[in-house]
């Protein structure tokens, strides 16, 4: 079972509102993870974003979260960017304000950390790393292209079985302003919704 404090950002999600505009960018992915449980096969998903650094993890960590919450195994999430830079810390510490329990690995420039959503599930391990490290899958996955900018600068994701845009916001607008730890809250509950809704959608 998901911590307490994570039970209620989850149950604080409001998945009806999102728009159908939104639903409509969403589809895809619900297609593609459809498909795979519908011939019993593994789900791979690499979100990808420039500097892997914000938006690819939060959209990694909630789609795994919601996969569990779900119920849809053999669900694998992976994050990674056209360059690796490190985990920014407002990320971070939103996600501990959240529910998660985040353990640092390894402190360096660019910290190696697990990530907790429930004390008896193996946790997610995140740093900033380029799309294709050896920590992500090679092929057989779907890139789900979480900024703009890593849409236009990769024309081609080397072994992605389906490329898939879903852009989000880049909260970083918001660092070193009085409205930062709103911006970040707001962004990662943004992005947990919709991935609570994908995998909402999925008919097992």
């Amino acid at each position: 079972m998901l911590y307490n404090d994570l039970i209620k950002t989850v149950e604080g999600l409001h998945l009806n509102e999102i728009s159908e505009q939104r639903r409509k960018v969403l589809q895809p992915l619900v297609d593609y993870i459809q498909a795979k449980v519908n011939e019993g096969l593994e789900i791979r998903l690499n979100f990808i974003c420039t500097h892997n650094s914000r938006r690819s993890h939060l959209s990694q960590i909630w789609a795994r979260v919601a996969a569990y919450w779900f119920d849809i195994g053999y669900v694998s999430c992976y994050s990674g960017g056209t360059e690796a830079t490190a985990l920014y810390t407002a990320v971070k510490d939103t996600l501990e304000s959240q529910g998660f329990k985040i353990i640092t690995l390894a402190p360096a420039s660019n910290p190696i950390y697990a990530i907790k959503y429930d004390a008896d599930m193996d946790a997610i391990i995140s740093f900033s790393k380029v799309y294709d490290h050896p920590f992500n899958p090679l092929d057989g996955y779907a890139a789900i292209m979480t900024c703009s900018d890593a849409d236009q600068n990769c024309p081609a994701i080397s072994g992605a079985e389906k490329r898939i845009p879903i852009s989000f916001t880049d909260p970083k607008i918001s660092d070193g302003t009085p409205e930062q730890l709103e911006v970040y809250a707001n962004k990662s509950l943004e992005i947990a919704g919709e991935m609570f809704y994908v995998f909402s959608q999925i008919e097992l």
